[in-house]
């Protein structure tokens, strides 16, 4: 009897054991960025006002750009007056810009000092946890994502190739844009990100 207890304790800790294994596989795989193509799936988060969005709520007729920004790094602080210029220029054509900030290191009073001192007039929210950032799979501040007008992920990588505006020599989120409202693919869809890495808490 002692023996058969003995194996039915093994039994049950190896169901256990292999229960626990197949759901961490399945987390892993739900975990997976989106890629480019696939449609990016409804998520809710806060503004820094303290307003909660959705993504749904929040996107273009005819385009969404996610940037993910930040308040202390330098390349991010660089491209401040062009994410804004970006915001103004095609807020008319019907495309939204949506500021997010995943970093655990700054509070949601820190972002809110930080729009207000740079005139920002885009939707920035909170990304606590790094849903979001997880979600699509982003490391740097900035990097950014072009949704089109079916949600589907287009784009994703830098704004453009210089953290010195003065010699930009390749706009890559704005062909991108551009090519989308055109009704066109986008004909570099990825392009590497640069910039300081998102602090996951």
């Amino acid at each position: 009897m002692k023996k058969q207890s003995v194996y039915s304790l093994f039994f049950v800790f190896a169901l256990i054991l292999g229960a626990n294994v197949f759901q961490q596989v399945g987390r892993a795989e739900s975990a997976k960025p989106v890629e480019i193509g696939e449609v990016v799936s409804d998520f809710k988060a806060k503004d820094i006002g303290g307003n909660e969005h959705s993504l749904a709520a929040l996107k273009g007729k005819n385009g969404t750009v996610l940037i993910f920004i930040s308040v202390q790094c330098p390349i991010s602080n660089a491209y401040n007056e062009r994410m804004e210029k970006l915001a103004q220029d095609y807020a008319a054509k019907g495309v939204n810009v949506i500021g997010i900030n995943a970093n655990s290191t700054e509070s949601v009073a820190d972002v809110k000092q930080h729009a207000s001192k740079h005139g920002f007039t885009f939707t920035i929210i909170k990304d606590d946890g790094n849903k979001i950032a997880d979600q699509l799979g982003a490391e740097h501040t900035p990097e950014a994502y072009l949704l089109n007008a079916d949600g589907k992920l287009v784009y994703r990588g830098r704004i453009d190739n210089q953290k010195n505006a003065d010699i930009v020599s390749a706009s890559d989120l704005r062909d991108a844009i551009d090519e989308t409202l055109a009704g066109q693919p986008v004909k570099k869809p990825v392009a590497l990100a640069f910039g300081c890495s998102i602090k996951r808490g």
